[in-house]
Formats: structure tokens, sequence, C-alpha cells
């Protein structure tokens, strides 16, 4: 089973940064990811429009034989997470991209304020904050959603002077004030994180899930014995519509031209 590959799925290209991250720390595994583009983005849709996508994605990576998968959106994470491991049961470990942080930032900031920038979906479903006092009660958080940024990221508009007032705009929120440390809660901003470390200038640490996940990623593998010593074939990167900004980042992620698979969820 060791040689399975590992499923990775996200509402669009927000995810390869978790994928990039697990190839890089995970270099004898192959994974096969699904970019829902077509239905981009997931944060300002409802938690049933969002299972019932998240369920379609996992029925075609246990299609292809996929021993985990990962759940590489926070949004399919704070919507689908429980009905996806019940869905999936026993069929293939299941992994989602909130657990790690939440474990990260408890052992790390234990009575300080924290804050958290995400989707709509994310920020509304109240996952981290539950989840961060239930082990750490005497952290505070502070939450924002803030649904410009995915667009934004996935048009290509993040590096220059628009995306910039967009950012601070966002960051200057009574909710984020008096921070120690800021999660990206969207594997979407990691794409953003030097222009938000470049706010905060070195007073709140941003924290940037895609590493954090593909260790916890990494720990379950390896505490099941499924580790592959070898990686027999191509990673496989599947769509639901192929659009040239995603085309894009898989160059940028992996330093050449991937050749994307277009995969409708509904024929």
């Amino acid at each position: 089973m060791n040689k399975q590959p590992i499923g990775i799925f996200d509402s669009g290209m927000g995810g390869l940064t978790v994928a990039h991250a697990v190839s890089k720390l995970l270099p004898n595994e192959q994974f096969i990811y699904f970019g829902d583009s077509a239905h981009l983005p997931y944060g300002d849709k409802s938690a049933a429009t969002i299972q019932a996508y998240s369920i379609k994605i996992c029925d075609i990576l246990l299609e292809k034989g996929c021993k985990v998968i990962l759940i590489a959106c926070n949004s399919a994470s704070a919507a689908a997470y429980e009905l996806i491991k019940a869905y999936v049961g026993s069929r293939a470990h299941v992994l989602n991209v909130i657990d790690p942080i939440i474990d990260f930032v408890t052992e790390r900031f234990d009575k300080k304020r924290v804050g958290l920038i995400g989707t709509k979906q994310t920020v509304g479903s109240g996952v981290y904050d539950y989840q961060l006092k239930a082990k750490s009660p005497g952290i505070q958080v502070g939450a924002l959603a803030t649904p410009l940024l995915v667009p934004m990221i996935e048009e290509g508009f993040h590096k220059n002077e628009i995306s910039e007032a967009i950012i601070e705009e966002y960051l200057k929120h009574k909710e984020l004030s008096g921070i120690q440390a800021l999660i990206l809660g969207c594997t979407h901003y990691p794409l953003i994180k030097h222009q938000v470390e470049k706010f905060y200038n070195g007073n709140a640490e941003v924290i940037d899930s895609s590493e954090i996940v593909a260790l916890a990623l990494k720990n379950l593998l390896d505490s099941h014995s499924l580790l592959s010593e070898n990686r027999e074939r191509e990673n496989e990167f599947l769509v639901s519509d192929i659009t040239p900004s995603f085309e894009a980042a898989t160059e940028l992620f992996f330093g050449t031209k991937v050749p994307l698979q277009k995969h409708k969820l509904w024929e």
C-alpha cells in the first residue's frame, strides 16, 4: 500500500502551496492533485455545496487508489472534514489543513493574541477559534474574513500596488490589532506571505500552513508504515477547468510546464 499515491485537493491553485511542500519533504511520494477550478472560490459557498464538491472529488481520488486524502483547502476542511472521514471510512486516511496548525499554534502561542485571516466559510465556521481555545483556553483569537484575496491571487493580481493596498486595508482592521502571530487560514495565502510579512515588519509571526501540513502528512505516513521508498510514477494534476492562471501557477511552483488533465465533477 505504501506505493499508492497521495490525493490532494483544493478549490483551485492555492493547494499547490501544500503540494509543493509535500514534494520537497517527501520526494519519494507520488501525489495526485485535484484543483476544482470550475467552482472556485469555495469560501463564499454554503457548507452543503462544498460538501457535495468534496465528496465527488474524493470519489475520483479513491478510484485512483490514493492511500491518503489531504484536504488542502481551509474552507473544505472546515465544512466537510468530518463528512469526508465518515464517507472514506477505511479506504484511505484523511488529513485536513486545520488540525496541524491548531497543534502548532497552541504549542507556541499559549496565552498570546493570535490573528486569523481566511475565507468567509473558514472564518464563519468558527473552527479555528473553537479548536484553539479548546486546546489552549488562554489564547485570544482575532479572526477576519478576507474574501477579496483568493480571486485576487487566482487572477494573478497579487504582486502589485493594488494587491498591497487591499492586503494593508485588511490587516489594519481592529480584529487583528495587537496580535503576536497571524495564521494564513487559506492555502492561497502563502503566495502573499511576503507582503503580509512586510506589513508586520517582524512584529508578528506569519504562520504559513504548507510546510506544517507537509510535516503532519509525513508523520501520518510514518506512523502507519505507509512511506514510499521510491516514486515510480509522475505526479498527476487534475482540474475541473483548465485556466491560464492555473497553468502559470503549476509552472511557477514546479519549475516546468505541467500537463493538466481536465476532469469534470459532473458531466
